[in-house]
């Protein structure tokens, strides 16, 4: 019985750690070892179980020094990925600018829901702006203030 348990795991599939990479650096603006991504890529030796679910991608802190990948499946994993920190002050770029159109993401403990929209201010990733939905017909509704998560992407995180 051990020996099949040993193969079924030698062939279990393990999540793509070049993926979550990726994600990172889109989450972050920027690319592995630069200044605000990742310090590192992900550790290779990880062995973690493939996430049916979407990742789920959030800053540690207000001091963005780390970057939370967390799959949100039952009894899935979460990471905790350093991120190379800048000078003094350094000043993120925006990766939303006013006019753009965004992808507005309402998320909350196990579903996500998202909708088409227009940034009515810029920012860079984790700055709040003002975005206004806009209808299938067209027409807009009355503008909200969320999260910038990457470029082309905002968030309403629910608590």
């Amino acid at each position: 019985m051990s020996l099949i348990l040993a193969a079924a795991l030698a062939t279990a599939p393990f999540a793509d750690l070049d993926a979550i990479d990726r994600q990172v650096s889109g989450f972050t603006g920027a690319g592995v070892g630069e200044p605000g991504g990742a310090q590192t890529p992900v550790d290779r030796r990880l062995r973690l179980r493939p996430c049916a679910s979407l990742l789920a991608l959030s800053w540690r802190s207000g001091a963005r020094d780390s970057v939370v990948v967390q799959c949100g499946d039952n009894g899935g994993w979460r990471l905790f990925v350093p991120v190379v920190q800048g000078g003094p002050g350094m000043i993120q770029p925006p990766v939303i600018s006013r006019g753009d159109a965004v992808s507005i993401s309402i998320q909350g403990e196990g579903f996500s829901v998202s909708r088409p929209g227009e940034a009515l201010e810029s920012g860079p990733v984790g700055a709040w702006i003002r975005v206004r939905p806009v209808a299938a017909s067209g027409s807009a509704s009355d503008p909200l203030r969320a999260q910038v998560v990457r470029p082309g992407l905002v968030a309403l995180p629910l608590p």
